[in-house]
């Protein structure tokens, strides 16, 4: 993909602490000049919100993007005076380089900051599978921004504290078998990673499949994450008779997927249509020239480039002055981005709604906040007490990179 702004003039994401150091050293040299009404703000305890990802991974963009559509939202609801009457929003980051295990240690970390009402997950569904209980068990309101398996969500936990503003496997997979049948590819091979995520899309698929009527799925191949070739599941799809391969993938497994796949004969390449899993790295660099032979395209949730222009604007203009982004056109992992500045915001009316840190009232506020006007699009409500997925199928999109790298919607 395309190279952010982020962190400097690096070709890539800075590490996270270098990152925050930068970041915080502009925050502080802008102080000065802050109004009086802010500088109130920085004399106030603040309310925290916590984020653990996947910082320390190699070649991962996912928590980059998280971080930053926090970053904004919290700046801009600072800048409007914070919530509880003028408190400010302060972000604690953890790192849990994608392991389940790290990850529990850190929710409980968090769950010990004095008035910290919410943490927002990673990437990955199978830490967030894991970290429900735990969640549930803290009394701490879980924000999903990325992952997308169904059970996040889906579970029999009450009152859940876990709340999506993201893709959800349900949605993903009949929407990807309906582009493939629209473009006459109705025999699918899927390409499934052998995790929760994967089997969260097959049952998806099977359901979409079983109702729907309009595609058949013609095998699946499963991946184990980090193998050194995956071409001979592929050659399996496509003998078993599939016209496209819907692949669930992250960015590495996926450009081995389309390195390997542009070394056969043209007569055994078929499209490739990818889950969003492969925007949260560095997938454009790691498929090199391959990306370019063959048709690849990937769902999506929200696009920079379709977005309202005047809410476009107002992200680029708070995202300039703190010197995350210069340009809306090579924002990295841009679902990522827009799913936790919407979800920010919308925290932040729901602390105001609660009145106080409590995460309880908070849970229950973010159940009973009305309206919001975000990024991706207008939320009337967001959640309610019986749906905590606060984007359906109106919302996806699929998408393919430009020879620049730049991800744009689809025009087909």
């Amino acid at each position: 993909m395309g190279h952010s702004s982020i962190g400097g003039s690096s070709p890539h994401f800075a590490t996270p602490g270098t990152r925050r150091r930068r970041y915080f050293l502009r925050a502080a040299a802008a102080v000065v000049g802050l109004p009086m009404t802010l500088r109130a703000l920085a004399s106030s305890s603040p309310v925290r919100v916590g984020v653990d990802a996947e910082f320390g991974l190699e070649d991962s963009t996912s928590a980059q993007a998280i971080e930053l559509g926090l970053r904004v939202a919290i700046a801009e609801v600072n800048q409007a005076g914070g919530v509880l009457g003028g408190r400010p929003l302060e972000l604690v980051t953890r790192d849990n380089r994608s392991m389940p295990a790290r990850a529990m240690s850190n929710l409980r970390d968090l769950a010990g900051q004095t008035d910290l009402v919410a943490v927002f997950g990673g990437k990955f569904s199978p830490v967030m599978i894991e970290a429900v209980p735990l969640a549930q068990e803290l009394q701490l309101p879980l924000l999903a921004v990325w992952s997308s398996a169904d059970p996040i969500v889906e579970h029999a936990y009450r009152p859940s504290y876990v709340f999506r503003l993201a893709l959800r496997d349900s949605l993903a997979m009949p929407k990807m078998l309906d582009t493939a049948a629209t473009r006459g590819l109705r025999r699918a091979g899927l390409f499934l990673a052998n995790t929760g995520w994967g089997r969260s899309n097959l049952a998806a698929a099977q359901r979409h499949v079983g109702t729907a009527g309009r595609s058949t799925i013609a095998g699946v191949g499963w991946y184990n994450w980090g193998e050194r070739t995956v071409v001979d599941r592929y050659r399996s799809l496509v003998a078993n008779g599939a016209e496209i391969v819907v692949a669930v993938a992250n960015d590495d497994d996926g450009a081995l997927l389309v390195r390997e796949v542009a070394q056969l004969p043209a007569s055994e390449r078929v499209p490739l249509l990818f889950h969003q899993g492969i925007t949260g790295g560095r997938f454009v660099p790691m498929c090199g020239p391959a990306l370019q032979t063959l048709d690849v395209s990937v769902l999506q949730t929200f696009s920079f480039f379709d977005a309202d222009a005047r809410q476009r604007e107002r992200f680029m203009a708070t995202a300039r002055r703190l010197g995350a982004a210069t340009g809306h056109e090579h924002i990295e992992a841009p679902t990522g981005v827009a799913h936790a500045y919407d979800l920010l915001h919308i925290l932040a009316l729901a602390v105001d709604q609660a009145g106080s840190t409590n995460r309880p009232a908070v849970r229950a506020a973010l159940e009973q906040v009305r309206s919001h006007r975000g990024l991706i699009k207008h939320y009337a409500p967001p959640f309610t007490r019986t749906r905590h997925e606060a984007l359906g199928p109106r919302e996806l999109l699929i998408a393919r990179y430009r020879a620049d790298g730049a991800l744009v919607p689809d025009a087909r």
